[in-house]
């Protein structure tokens, strides 16, 4: 369903989601997320990479309560969201309206995008 990796080095949440998720699935997430990133010592500016590739478009329930379970997580400094597919893009912009927010095909464009100034690669 998903796995979080905390890159210090690049100051890096690295996050790839598959499947859907449920309300149920979206809790314990978000609470692993919240104990991880308090134990890693994380802080609100870190970049976040979510590679969507293997996840499916998410119910408007689901999307609800990443909402109600993450609304005020630390925010990011930069996001990348990587997906191929048009229409995960789509829900993305939909829920997404982040002006530090970009929409990579690729992981390793997203990667290089968070690490530098370029914006090539985004959608």
């Amino acid at each position: 369903m998903y796995h979080i990796d905390f890159r210090f080095d690049l100051n890096l949440l690295d996050i790839k989601w598959t499947g859907l998720f449920t309300d149920e699935a979206v809790a314990e997430y978000a609470a692993v997320l919240r104990r991880r990133f308090a134990e890693e010592g994380f802080q609100a500016g870190y970049l976040l990479r979510i590679d969507l590739t293997e996840s499916a478009v998410q119910p408007q329930d689901v999307l609800e309560s990443f909402a109600r379970h993450l609304g005020d997580f630390p925010k990011a400094g930069r996001i990348a969201m990587v997906t191929p597919s048009v229409i995960v893009r789509m829900q993305v912009r939909r829920v997404m309206k982040l002006s530090y927010m970009r929409i990579f095909p690729l992981a390793e464009p997203a990667l290089d995008w968070l690490l530098g100034d370029e914006v090539a690669g985004a959608d």
